[in-house]
């Protein structure tokens, strides 16, 4: 499937709900030039074109007592002890439902998968590891970063209006 064609206007509207997904439609149309009815028009669009994808409150971790984040490479085991398991699907079956995993992506290389975790404390990472992921029977073998500061942190993706 290709990505569906946007031009400046369309560009100009994801740029202005990326920093501010709350934005009036009369305000992004003062500033890009339209009504705001051709500006919720072309929103739709692009929620129905699978642009937008959702709308989200970014909450502030810290905020919630969530100071320790953390990056785990995880590797599986290759096969299964036996035929009826297969680990990269019970692998991510499992991290659905783990709260502290915010992000799990597939990577290539030497590692299966990166975790991206938020935590309470060092505690809340140690009870993490050794009673979940370290127990999961296709973890094979994992390695851990921890976040020291942030440098960037954003969800805005590079839109060129």
């Amino acid at each position: 499937m290709s990505p569906p064609l946007l031009d400046r206007l369309d560009r100009a509207i994801l740029a202005h709900l990326q920093a501010d997904g709350r934005a009036p439609h009369d305000a992004i149309g003062a500033e890009i030039g339209l009504s705001a009815s051709a500006v919720l028009r072309r929103i739709r669009k692009l929620e129905e074109a699978g642009v937008i994808a959702g709308y989200v409150a970014l909450v502030n971790a810290d905020s919630l007592g969530l100071g320790l984040s953390a990056y785990v490479n995880v590797r599986l085991e290759k096969r299964a002890e036996h035929a009826k398991r297969n680990p990269m699907e019970e692998f991510r079956a499992s991290v659905q439902a783990w709260p502290e995993v915010v992000e799990c992506v597939a990577l290539t290389g030497e590692m299966d998968y990166l975790l991206r975790l938020v935590v309470q404390d060092m505690s809340a990472y140690s009870r993490f590891m050794m009673d979940t992921l370290l127990r999961h029977p296709s973890v094979q073998d994992c390695k851990t970063s921890f976040v020291m500061d942030r440098v960037k942190t954003t969800t805005a993706l590079p839109i060129a209006a």
